[in-house]
C-alpha cells in the first residue's frame, strides 16, 4: 500500500488512504466500545436475575416455608447460610458444597452485590454474586445467588456481525471515497490534459470550465484568466519585437546605402557627407537601443533604489542640461519632493520635455505644484498643434509615431512617452495627456506622482 503511495502519489489515492485508515480506527473503535457494552448489558441482566432469585428466597423464608433443599426451575446456584456459615439450604447443584465465601449485606443495606473467583461452585471460575440478609439477630440468614460471570464475548452472533461490520464499513468508505475523488478530480484531470496540449502557437486555446462553482471551477477560470494575460503578453511580445525590427531596419538600411554609395564611386562621394549621414543613424540606432535597454530595466525589476528627489530642482538640472529648439520656462510654487529613483525621474522628465520641444512651436512651460493631500503635479505645456483625443493613448503604446510627429522628426524612436509612463507607474504614478487648460493649441502632459 505505502509502495503504491509512494510511486504514484495521487490525490485520490492519498484521500482514499487516509479515509480508509481513518474508517478502519474508528470502526474498530466503535465495534470495541459495542463489545464492552454488550458485556455490560449481560452482566446487568445476570445480576437482575440474581436479585430476582434471591428475592423469591427470601420471601420463602419469611412466609416459613424453607426447605433445606431449594426448588429451582433452572439451574441457579443458590444458597442458604446462618450467621455462622453453616448451610441451611441449597439448590441442587449447590448440594454438598462448602459455603459461599463471600462479605455478608452490612445493617444498613440488607443486599450485596459483587464478583468473586474464591468459590466452590459449578459453571465457572468466577461468579457474579447477589447477597441478602433476611431478618435480624442471631437468626438472620443470608441467601446468596450466583452466576458464572459473562465472558468476553456473551452474544457471539451479535459480536460476530460487529466484527465483520469493520472490514465492511472500511471497504464502503473507501470506495465511496475513490468514487468522490475522481468525480471531484475529473475536471482538474481535463484541465491538465487541455495545458499539456496548449503550445506558444495556440495560445487561444482555453481549458474547460465545470459547471459548478467550487474550487475547481474558480481554479479553471483563473488558468484561462492567466491564459489570456499570457496571450496579451505574447502578443505584445511579437509586435514589440516586430516594431524593433522595422526601427532598426530603418537605420540600418541608411547606413548600409551611404557605405554602398561611398564604395561604388569614391571619387564622387562627399566624405564628410556621407560621414555624417553615417553618424546620425548611428545616433538613431543608439536612441533606439537605449530606450530598448530602459524599457527591459523597467519591466525586469523595479525595486530600484529610491532616495528623495526634489523635482523643481531636478527639472532645472535637465532643462540647463543642453540647450533645446525652443523656450522652456519652469514654475514652481517651491520645493516638490517625491520618494524615487533619481535617475529614472531624470529620464521621464527628459522625456516629457524632449517630446514638448519636438512639437512646440515657440515655448514650453513646466509647471511644479503639491496637491493636497500628498501628491506632486508636474504639468508640461507646448504650445504646438496638440493631439486629437482619439490618438491621445496611443501615443503611449510603444514605437508608436503619428504622422505629424514623423514629420517633424524623423529620427525619434517613439519609446519616449511609454518609458515614461512605465517609470510613472513603477512610482505609484499615472501619466495621462489632456487638452491645456487655458483653451489654445498644444498638449498638456499630467504628471502625478506620491510626495514624500
Amino acid at each position: 500500500m505505502w509502495r503504491a503511495v509512494l510511486h504514484r502519489p495521487e490525490i485520490r489515492i492519498r484521500m482514499t488512504l487516509t479515509a480508509t485508515l481513518v474508517a478502519l480506527v474508528l470502526s474498530t473503535t466503535l465495534c470495541g466500545v459495542l463489545l464492552v457494552l454488550l458485556r455490560q448489558q449481560a452482566t446487568a441482566e445476570t445480576v437482575r436475575g440474581l436479585a430476582r432469585d434471591g428475592r423469591r428466597v427470601a420471601t420463602a423464608i419469611n412466609a416459613g416455608r424453607l426447605r433445606s433443599s431449594i426448588v429451582t426451575s433452572d439451574d441457579e446456584l443458590l444458597q442458604v447460610t446462618d450467621l455462622n456459615g453453616r448451610v441451611i439450604a441449597a439448590s441442587p447443584r449447590m448440594r454438598g458444597r462448602p459455603p459461599v465465601r463471600f462479605a455478608r449485606p452490612t445493617a444498613d443495606d440488607l443486599r450485596r452485590d459483587g464478583r468473586s473467583c474464591d468459590v466452590d461452585a459449578p459453571g465457572g471460575d468466577c461468579f457474579l454474586i447477589v447477597a441478602y440478609q433476611v431478618g435480624v439477630g442471631p437468626s438472620a440468614k443470608i441467601v446468596s445467588s450466583m452466576a458464572p460471570r459473562p465472558g468476553l464475548l456473551p452474544h457471539p452472533v451479535a459480536a460476530l456481525l460487529l466484527v465483520l461490520g469493520i472490514p465492511f464499513i472500511t471497504g464502503l468508505v473507501g470506495y465511496a471515497t475513490w468514487l468522490s475523488a475522481t468525480r471531484t478530480l475529473r475536471p482538474v484531470d481535463g484541465i491538465r490534459r487541455e495545458l499539456d496540449e496548449i503550445t506558444a502557437t495556440d495560445l487561444e486555446r482555453r481549458v474547460p470550465v465545470p459547471g459548478r462553482r467550487d474550487e475547481v471551477g474558480l481554479l479553471a477560470e483563473s488558468v484561462n484568466a492567466t491564459l489570456d494575460r499570457l496571450e496579451q503578453a505574447v502578443a505584445r511580445q511579437r509586435a514589440f519585437v516586430s516594431d524593433v525590427s522595422h526601427e532598426l531596419r530603418s537605420p540600418l538600411t541608411a547606413l548600409r546605402m551611404e557605405v554602398e554609395l561611398a564604395l561604388a564611386a569614391p571619387e564622387d562621394s562627399d566624405v564628410p557627407r556621407t560621414l555624417r549621414a553615417v553618424l546620425e543613424n548611428i545616433e538613431r540606432l543608439s536612441a533606439v537601443v537605449d530606450d530598448l535597454l530602459a524599457l527591459a530595466r523597467l519591466e525586469a525589476d523595479r525595486s530600484f533604489p529610491r532616495e528623495p528627489v526634489d523635482l523643481t530642482e531636478l527639472a532645472d538640472e535637465e532643462v540647463l542640461r543642453r540647450p533645446r529648439r525652443t523656450q522652456v520656462t519652469v514654475l514652481s510654487e517651491g520645493s516638490v519632493t517625491v520618494r524615487g529613483g533619481r535617475s529614472e525621474l531624470a529620464r521621464l522628465l527628459t522625456n516629457l520635455l524632449d517630446n514638448a520641444d519636438r512639437h512646440a512651436s515657440a515655448e514650453v512651460t513646466m509647471i511644479l505644484r503639491a496637491e493636497m493631500p500628498a501628491t506632486a503635479v508636474v504639468e508640461v505645456i507646448d504650445d504646438g498643434p496638440g493631439i486629437a483625443p482619439e490618438d491621445r493613448e496611443r501615443v503611449f503604446e510603444r514605437f508608436t509615431r503619428l504622422a505629424e510627429g514623423r514629420h517633424r522628426d524623423a529620427g525619434g524612436t517613439g519609446l519616449g512617452l511609454a518609458i515614461s509612463r512605465d517609470i510613472a507607474q513603477a512610482h505609484r504614478g499615472s501619466l495621462v495627456l489632456t487638452d491645456r487648460i487655458d483653451g489654445r493649441d498644444g498638449a498638456r502632459f499630467v504628471l502625478r506622482l506620491p510626495r514624500s
